[in-house]
């Protein structure tokens, strides 16, 4: 593509949207890569905005880009490797983005498209705690539209990737596109391991110009006043920078702003949703302040909470769920982070390793999980614990909160496995993360429990989420970590000076690499504290994972899992019994269905015995490693299991829920709702109504039925005195009369309550002609096959019907003498 070097910016612009019409997308990249070496920045400025739009789409979701989160190899293997050439961290579009960045161009980002929370603190004039909006916002133009950041190239392209994994909605063909597939999931993985390697430095950017691009965008003066709820710092790559001379700067510490925008964008962009209850508690610039006054050590009985404003609150009152593909990202980001943090040398852990000569990378390193990732992930999960379905989905969100909890598996160093196949034991190097994350392992596990308490945990798939939380918890040496982190937050605190009232809260507010870096402290103690408090604030409620309100959920998990696996044995038992005698009929496709089937639909009716064998598995293993992680003795699951009622007799089938007897009746206690909803017991529930009235089955001819039942109404209404007369009869053609047209006394039936016992007298009927029975496949096919037989032996239609006559007269007359016998020794 050859275009004119004196045109206009809008004129190359108004060229490649004309393109993007009339040429294929392999054609109209390799013209953007021309387009990008050949014309100055000054003329890309133009182009620039408008390309980022028409790869991942507009913010409002309506314009779907290049759709790369449905964009997979295996099914467009072309468009697939030029889009991720294109877009390579290495690649054409970050030589736009960094040619551009070499001038200091700006780029307008609507405020209205930023999380919920960061857009409601802007519009209250509220600058967020986050570096990325300092200094940024603009006073919209005269008749503008909305509060704008102006954005650096690199920032405003890492904006737009990041917000298209939330704004852009996926094509309905995509729904069943394996994520780690998509050409977004790779990209992102691309972009953390080019600009937060494990191995070493951050690579320059590649640019034409000697001096390269600067290391941050300079500050300039706010184009309207604003108020922040955090302290303004000193960029930790600066304060580096000024203490070496530039001779012996790392050549990392010019380009590892790049790094600390990237994840920043992604953790603002991707972590920055929860709930409006979360936002006032932890956006709140009143509730900041609150804190405040707690670091300057004046008296909070002084200082009542303040509400925030009702604009604040009106202004984002929007809810949030975010998707499985989105929960999936987010543990790539965690994974990643584990891996980037733990790539530091050994010498370099420790605290004393805050020196000159430590790198900016590897101070980035130190700090990118604490004071990034760990406050927004610790409320984005709650959020989840919170918000998700009761489902199998929730996987997604249960491996990424695990994934989080154990650093240890992306450290390069291996443990061996144990000899004997159990699991490896969690090193004491990790102490110091469980104790300043403890709010993540004890806090959202009691959430899990509230969750798993509420599932059928009969579901193969939900008994794996149970086997997974208990197997990670229960690892060896991780329980007593957690349970030394309790103690240290637990215990009494002593005389704390100003000084260490100020290191207390420091973590709890900054949560930005920007801001300075505390002192090393060694009380472990005002660590712990630290971290509860910067997320729960200073008048929380903890409830220790090892105390009696929690053992008393596991425990009540416990009989949960015990009452799943004898469900789970009676399906199979049931299934076995119900395939061991399935009725001739069902193998022709006439399959009954069983209107008092003992259990419930459930996913283990569709997958087999394998799945049951499954489920026990599970459900076996997580018990075995709660009870380790509790120290449940089975004494104890027994005594509990007796008393609770759990105790079945013939696998449950034969007993009734629990409940107690009142005045109206039976009344199901909680435990009784749950044994019902899961199908661990039941009611034998009959049709007590009348029998012509009863619905429809659906091995019945629903026309068919109901002709019968006209038919048979006109004959009752018309021959009701004949029919009464002869069933008043004490000869034997009463008694036959009777086994025919009187139904069975609903007395003679059992009602499980005492409130339908008045109104027998009232549901009483005299004697009827009832012809529903003929209505049924069954019956039909039955009649069919024994005629299809009859024909056999050369019987024709009418001397078989005689004989098929005699032949029920002589059966009903033996009935009817059995039956008054029957009555006779009841009397």
């Amino acid at each position: 593509m050859a275009f004119p070097h004196l045109q206009q910016p809008s004129f190359l612009l108004a060229s490649l949207k004309a393109d993007t019409i009339n040429k294929p997308f392999a054609q109209r990249c390799q013209d953007l890569v021309k387009v990008i070496e050949d014309f100055p920045a000054k003329e890309l400025h133009a182009i620039f905005p408008w390309l980022v739009e028409s790869i991942f789409g507009s913010l409002d979701g309506v314009l779907i880009g290049w759709n790369l989160r449905s964009l997979q190899g295996r099914v467009s293997p072309v468009e697939y490797s030029i889009a991720m050439e294109f877009l390579d961290p290495g690649g054409p579009m970050m030589k736009l983005v960094y040619k551009l960045q070499a001038e200091d161009y700006k780029f307008d980002f609507p405020v209205s498209y930023l999380p919920g929370p960061v857009k409601a603190s802007i519009q209250e004039h509220v600058v967020p705690d986050s570096p990325l909006y300092h200094n940024k916002v603009q006073f919209p133009p005269t008749g503008g539209l909305g509060l704008n950041l102006a954005l650096n190239p690199f920032e405003y392209y890492m904006f737009f990737f990041a917000l298209s994994l939330i704004t852009q909605k996926p094509l309905p063909g995509a729904l069943h596109v394996r994520t780690s597939d998509c050409a977004y999931f790779i990209l992102v993985d691309r972009y953390l391991s080019w600009f937060l390697p494990t191995e070493g430095s951050v690579l320059p950017p590649l640019s034409s110009s000697p001096g390269g691009p600067s290391p941050s965008p300079a500050p300039r003066t706010p184009a309207m006043p604003f108020a922040s709820y955090g302290l303004h710092h000193t960029s930790l790559l600066k304060r580096h920078i000024s203490h070496q001379t530039s001779v012996n700067a790392d050549p990392a510490s010019h380009e590892i702003w790049r790094s600390e925008t990237l994840l920043q964008v992604f953790v603002e962009m991707w972590l920055h949703h929860y709930s409006l209850e979360m936002y006032q508690k932890m956006q709140s610039p009143h509730a900041k302040l609150e804190v405040l006054h707690y670091r300057l050590s004046v008296s909070s009985a002084l200082h009542s909470p303040a509400q925030p404003s009702l604009q604040a609150l009106h202004a984002y009152q929007e809810s949030f769920t975010p998707t499985e593909e989105h929960v999936l990202v987010v543990r790539l980001l965690v994974k990643h982070l584990h891996a980037f943090s733990n790539s530091l040398k050994p010498e370099q852990v420790s605290p004393s390793a805050h020196s000159h000569a430590t790198s900016p990378l590897e101070e980035f390193k130190r700090a990118a999980v604490p004071r990034f990732v760990q406050q927004k992930l610790y409320l984005f999960l709650q959020h989840c614990f919170g918000h998700w379905p009761l489902d199998a989905s929730f996987r997604a969100v249960l491996e990424m909160w695990l994934s989080y909890l154990q650093p240890w598996r992306y450290a390069p160093e291996k443990q061996p496995q144990g000899s004997d196949g159990q699991a490896r034991c969690v090193s004491e190097r990790w102490a110091p993360f469980v104790q300043e994350n403890l709010l993540l392992y004890t806090k959202l596990f009691v959430g899990f429990l509230s969750r798993a308490l509420r599932t059928d945990l009969v579901s193969p798939k939900n008994a794996l989420m149970v086997f997974r939380v208990a197997k990670v918890f229960a690892q060896p040496n991780l329980a007593e970590m957690i349970q030394k982190g309790e103690q240290l937050f637990l215990e009494p605190e002593l005389v704390i000076t100003h000084r260490q009232h100020r290191l207390f809260s420091a973590p709890t507010l900054t949560g930005s690499f920007l801001s300075s870096w505390p002192p090393a402290f060694t009380d472990t103690s005002f660590k712990v504290k630290s971290h509860v408090y910067s997320l729960e604030g200073q008048d929380c409620k903890y409830t220790p994972m090892f105390g009696p309100e929690v053992r008393t959920l596991v425990l009540r998990l416990a009989q949960l899992i015990t009452q799943a696996k004898q469900t789970a044995k009676s399906i199979s038992d049931q299934c076995r019994e119900s395939t061991a005698s399935r009725p001739f009929l069902s193998w022709l496709g006439f399959c009954l269905s069983d209107t008092n089937s003992s259990y419930p639909a459930n996913d283990l009716d569709d997958m087999g015995q394998d799945s049951i064998r499954k489920t026990d598995e599970y459900l076996e293993k997580a018990l075995e490693y709660l009870c380790q992680m509790f120290r449940l003795s089975e004494a104890q699951l027994a005594q509990l299991t007796l008393a609770m009622g759990t105790t079945q007799d013939e696998n449950g089938k034969k007993q009734l829920p629990d409940c107690i007897v009142g005045e109206d009746g039976l009344i199901l206690t909680p435990l009784g709702r749950y044994q019902i909803i899961n199908g661990l017991r039941k009611f034998d529930i009959e049709y007590q109504g009348d029998s012509e009235l009863q619905p429809i089955r659906s091995y019945e001819i629903a026309s068919l039925v109901r002709l019968l039942f006209r038919l048979s109404s006109t004959v009752n209404h018309r021959f009701a005195g004949q029919m009464r007369a002869l069933c008043s009869r004490a000869d034997f053609l009463g008694s036959f009369c009777r086994y025919h047209l009187m139904e069975p006394g609903l007395t003679d039936k059992h009602l499980l309550s005492p409130v339908g016992q008045g109104r027998v007298a009232s549901r009483a009927r005299g004697p009827r002609l009832s012809l529903h029975f003929l209505g049924s496949y069954r019956t039909l096919l039955s009649l069919l096959l024994a005629f299809f037989v009859a024909s056999l032996f050369r019987i024709g239609p009418l001397p078989f019907a005689l004989l098929l006559v005699l032949g029920y007269f002589l059966y009903a007359a033996a009935m009817t003498l059995l039956t008054e016998q029957g009555k006779l020794h009841q009397l």
